[in-house]
């Protein structure tokens, strides 16, 4: 009797798994009771340092001061919700704030109020980019930007936004609207005598005091101490002596409500390319910080829920009527010093501010905008990428010229055209290192296995009758008639007649169908001349393309496709003697 044959096992539709996308989700569910007084103290904390940080780059990005703690509160919950780090921080930044200036200013014609939902619109634009990027899973973007042109930008935009900052600090009217012209403002009004005495001490003194506190004693909320001296010096100055000091002044008490930004069409448009150099710049930034706290926690970074996490957060933000935000390198290690166990912490802090704007908003009109600029310059400071741009001095001079170079185009061009010009440099360095790869010839060295670079090792023999080469690219477009001109010059420079040319093709990891179309006729030419063209190390994937290009036979037919150098280098030696084709 058979035995029935079993039925194949169902197979069963994957889930949805919200907790994946939702990561707030598996926070909750796993959270432990003693985490909770941690979370709690560590939020505090965070919103000492959070509120004076908010309201400095949005009045560096020239938007009232409740634009920054609103964006504040949006970025804190947008990545709680869903964010996959424990304890990363979103918020306002100084890398940003520089781009959402040169963005909106130039727009801005009516009003504060039509300022801020210009600013709002570009934070949804710029979260809209980096949600979707996420969810197509195009968190490899980021890599566009190598570290040399990370350096470049963000050395641009601190001093950008440093000298941006000087009227502000130094309490005289007007600014530049340019690196080169805030400068030369602030050097007319120091020869003039427009620099107001009182105010520039207050700033001054903040930076002096930021900076050292920095240094001498990092666990202390330096900027929140420097705000609550600055407000007492300036309250002291006006009652004592009379002295007005520019403060911040009223803040209008309560939250918004979520709404869509009122922008006109054609304004959409001029964002666009704003919005999307701000999702470039929040893409590389998240991705660096991400992945370190990730390494510190044993954990695996999650790339492509970062970008969803910020998309998510910029787009709260811009409903909220903030301005653009991204993570932040100052103030995630702000709250893991405080003992932060999870994104809790981000919590808490996001209600701190709310109840601050709520029933105590008066506590921050008295804060001069001195401090606030202080604050910002110090900031700056602190993302300039000094010792990294004398390493790459240092290492390589070509990537040293590239970092100089977008540095150059931030401050001179402007910061939206620069970050354009950082990403131009990256795509042209890396076409122009595969445009013109390395080559080599290679031949024996006594005593030595393999064989290697006669450029290299002046005593290598190259072997007579062939010509061992080497190139260490793809093949493509750009470089194939590179490759069939170096290699026929090698050909003619070999101490002996020619007779077959083996390629060491082992770091060719692709050939387009413009090489392939030009290794065809380098093979018949090379033919015709009495040299045959063999390959030797060819990967499969490369040789399959051969196959589709229906070249592999062709090659083939001439001489195998050799597994090895070694073996391809013994064929042909002893293949010399056989009859060959005339020379033409």
């Amino acid at each position: 009797m058979a035995k029935p044959v079993p039925k194949p096992p169902e197979r069963k539709t994957p889930r949805f798994d919200l907790a994946h996308w939702v990561p707030a989700i598996s926070m909750l569910r796993d959270y432990r009771r003693a985490w909770l007084a941690k979370d709690l103290f560590a939020g505090l904390v965070l919103t000492a340092m959070l509120v004076p940080v908010g309201m400095s780059y949005a009045e560096a990005a020239g938007l009232p001061v409740l634009t920054g703690l609103y964006a504040s509160i949006a970025a804190l919950i947008g990545y709680a919700v869903f964010g996959p780090s424990r304890i990363l921080v979103l918020g306002p930044d100084s890398a940003l704030a520089a781009l959402i200036a040169a963005t909106v200013l130039p727009l801005s014609s009516t009003g504060a109020a039509h300022t801020v939902a210009l600013a709002s619109m570009l934070a949804t634009m710029a979260g809209a980019a980096c949600a979707l990027f996420g969810l197509m899973k195009l968190g490899f973007v980021s890599d566009l930007l190598s570290d040399p042109i990370r350096y470049g930008y963000l050395n641009g935009i601190a001093v950008t936004l440093a000298a941006g900052q000087l009227p502000q600090l130094l309490g005289f009217s007007g600014g530049g609207g340019s690196f080169l012209g805030d400068v030369l403002n602030a050097y007319q009004a120091l020869l003039t005598g427009q620099i107001q005495v009182a105010t520039a001490a207050i700033g001054l003194a903040c930076v002096a005091v930021i900076l050292a506190l920095r240094t001498l004693a990092p666990g202390l909320p330096g900027i929140f101490i420097v705000f609550v001296i600055a407000a007492g010096a300036g309250w002291w100055l006006r009652h004592a002596y009379q002295v007005l000091v520019p403060v911040i002044g009223a803040i209008p008490s309560g939250l918004t409500l979520p709404r869509l930004p009122s922008v006109s069409w054609p304004e959409i448009r001029r964002l666009s390319g704003g919005a999307v150099a701000i999702a470039l710049v929040s893409f590389a930034d998240i991705s660096v910080l991400s992945r370190v706290f990730a390494s510190r926690a044993d954990r695996n970074a999650d790339r492509n829920q970062e970008l969803i996490a910020l998309g998510a957060a910029n787009l709260l933000a811009g409903f909220l009527q903030g301005c653009p935000v991204t993570s932040s390198s100052s103030r995630t290690p702000v709250a893991q010093a405080a003992g932060a166990q999870t994104q809790v912490t981000g919590i808490v802090s996001a209600l701190c501010i709310a109840a601050l704007l709520l029933f105590a908003p008066s506590l921050l009109a008295h804060v001069p905008h001195a401090a606030l600029a202080a604050v910002v310059i110090c900031a700056s400071i602190a993302v300039m990428q000094i010792r990294n741009v004398a390493r790459l001095y240092r290492r390589r001079r070509s990537e040293f010229a590239i970092s100089l170079l977008c540095l150059l185009g931030v401050v001179l061009l402007g910061v939206v055209q620069g970050i354009f010009l950082a990403v131009g440099l990256a795509l042209l360095s890396f076409v122009w290192r595969a445009w013109h790869p390395y080559d080599a010839v290679l031949g024996r060295v006594t005593g030595v296995r393999g064989y290697h670079d006669v450029t290299r090792h002046p005593d290598a023999r190259q072997m007579p009758g062939l010509v061992l080469f080497r190139w260490d690219a793809p093949l493509f477009f750009a470089n194939a008639n590179i490759f069939s001109d170096h290699l026929r010059r090698a050909i003619a420079q070999a101490p002996s007649e020619v007779q077959w040319a083996i390629v060491a093709a082992e770091p060719i990891t692709d050939i387009d169908v413009t090489a392939a179309d030009v290794l065809d006729v380098l093979h018949d030419e090379l033919r015709a001349e009495g040299v045959r063209l063999c390959f030797a190390e060819m990967k499969g994937p490369v040789k399959d393309l051969l196959r589709q290009y229906g070249l592999f036979q062709k090659f083939s037919n001439t001489a195998p496709f050799f597994a090895t150098v070694g073996e391809a280098v013994e064929h042909c030696v002893a293949s010399r003697g056989s009859p060959r084709s005339p020379k033409r």
